[in-house]
């Protein structure tokens, strides 16, 4: 089974600092590494929940996963017969992302941040 990394939710927000204001009174915290208001976006974190909140950025909300290695998952989608909608670079090894739609509309992105670990580095 392929590795789908850390999930959260994308929410797409029509007022970022009404959005912070009400998930922070729901309990989560702002990550301070991770985006601001000035740059209309956030990460937010309640336990083991993280969403993350995007203003002018999506049209919809997306369910993220953050994927050591997304090119081998979208190789795998792709060997499945599944559509892309947005691929990334296949022969890359950098970070990327690669986006498809679930057969009721709703979008899946797999987002990978860091470079694909090298085969020493699994070991």
């Amino acid at each position: 089974m392929l590795e789908f990394g850390n999930h959260y939710m994308a929410l797409a927000v029509k007022d970022i600092a009404a959005s912070k204001e009400f998930y922070e009174k729901l309990g989560f915290t702002t990550d301070p590494n991770c985006g601001g208001i000035e740059q209309k976006w956030l990460i937010l974190q309640h336990g083991a929940v993280t969403i993350g909140l995007y203003q002018d950025m999506f049209p919809n909300n997306i369910m993220t996963f953050n994927p050591p290695d997304a090119r081998k998952i979208q190789a795998d989608i792709k060997d499945k017969g599944l559509k892309i909608d947005t691929e990334a670079d296949a022969g890359g090894s950098g970070p990327c992302h690669f986006i498809l739609t679930d057969p009721d509309g709703n979008t899946i992105m797999f987002d990978q941040h860091f470079p694909t670990p090298s085969p020493e580095d699994e070991q």
